[in-house]
């Protein structure tokens, strides 16, 4: 029997499926079988990134959200070790050749929205670099009309199940020509 996973990510993506939502935001969902997958999934979403994008990760503790994250380093080609940002709040990470920097913000800690990360000076930041926020939700979305939410859903409970349900929705114009589609290859290559 599988694991239910009905984690707070699941539940706000409840309702979504492929294609778009009520509320324009297009949806894909993806099934991570391993750490691995996770990391490979970071360095797809990496291919279609661009500087002045905002990621937006919400899922559990031990979801994958810096696992996916290390990904999109790898794959925007920056420089220094991808790691939690949770007692640093911010690590900037510069492009080791013409690529964005990853600009990696943990807002686990910090309560307040825009206001009180407005001295990470992400703002400024953003038209120049890609800006990974993991819980940024109801904390960052001033910062772009155009964002892509990556919403991680794991199995709860004690359990070693390493299997997550990977939900990307695009808000904005920016994401409109995310579907389905596209993603297609890496679910069936499993990487």
């Amino acid at each position: 029997m599988e694991a239910p996973h009905n984690s707070p990510a699941a539940e706000r993506a409840a309702g979504t499926a492929h294609g778009v939502t009520r509320d324009d935001t297009v949806t894909v969902t993806l099934a991570v079988e391993s750490p691995e997958q996770m990391q490979a999934l970071g360095r797809r979403i990496s291919g279609v990134l661009r500087p002045g994008d905002l990621v937006m990760l919400t899922g559990e503790l031990g979801a994958g959200k810096t696992t996916l994250t290390r990904g999109l380093g790898e794959g925007l080609g920056v420089r220094g070790a991808v790691t939690s940002p949770t007692f640093v709040i911010a690590r900037v990470h510069p492009p080791l050749g013409g690529g964005p920097a990853l600009v990696h913000v943990d807002a686990y800690r910090l309560g307040g929205g825009l206001d009180e990360m407005e001295d990470l000076d992400l703002d400024v930041s953003l038209p120049e670099s890609v800006v990974v926020v993991e819980w940024g939700d109801g904390k960052v979305e001033e910062l772009s009309d155009d964002r892509l939410r990556v919403l991680i859903d794991r199995a709860v409970g004690d359990t070693d199940d390493e299997r997550r349900v990977v939900t990307l929705a695009g808000v904005g114009a920016r994401w409109a020509g995310l579907c389905a589609e596209s993603w297609a290859p890496w679910e069936a290559a499993g990487a």
